[in-house]
């Protein structure tokens, strides 16, 4: 059986909104895209990915991904990004998706997901979504939070953890600081 992983970047203040590029999401006239971009802290958390066999992405960071790296042959994540399996949780987009091994989930998430992590055999790593996130939190099927938490306060911008999402202790099993200050704390569900 597979876990579902929360692999996600993060400010101190909680803030999640695009921390790779200055255009990826301006919603809400939010002006500090990029923010994480010179941390470099992707690399040093990349056992988080060491057992993934698959993406689980909500549809704006699906549609944000699908307009960046099939772009990027340059980069060998363009190549990994193309042929991971992507499963896709939207109300509004319909199949056939646009971008290859891409599986699209509507209708019961909960039920999907909840049958879809027992026939896994590696892990689904969630990558920004942070909807997506919230929704799955009050029916218990995130296994595991790898936060990338970066030294600066951005003061605005959406969070991960915002109001209404129900109370969830977790405990950290994992923690390691880059040489620039960003602390990777991994946590499950106590």
């Amino acid at each position: 059986m597979g876990k579902i992983i929360v692999f996600i970047n993060l400010s101190l203040d909680g803030v999640m909104q695009a921390p790779a590029r200055p255009d990826e999401d301006t919603r809400g006239g939010f002006t500090h895209g990029g923010w994480a971009a010179p941390y470099a802290a992707m690399p040093e958390a990349g056992e988080a990915m060491a057992n993934a066999g698959g993406l689980l992405l909500g549809r704006t960071t699906y549609e944000d991904f699908y307009n960046v790296w099939p772009q990027r042959t340059y980069s060998p994540f363009s190549s990994y990004m193309d042929n991971t399996q992507k499963y896709v949780v939207s109300r509004t987009l319909k199949e056939p998706l646009p971008w290859k091994n891409s599986t699209l989930i509507n209708g019961d998430v909960a039920k999907t997901l909840s049958t879809l992590k027992k026939e896994q055999k590696k892990d689904l790593v969630i990558m920004g979504s942070g909807e997506l996130i919230r929704s799955l939190m009050p029916s218990n099927l995130i296994d595991e939070y790898v936060l990338l938490v970066h030294p600066l306060v951005l003061g605005e911008g959406r969070r991960l953890f915002d109001e209404g999402i129900p109370y969830t202790p977790l405990k950290l099993i994992r923690a390691k600081t880059t040489d620039k200050g960003v602390i990777i704390a991994t946590y499950q569900p106590a």
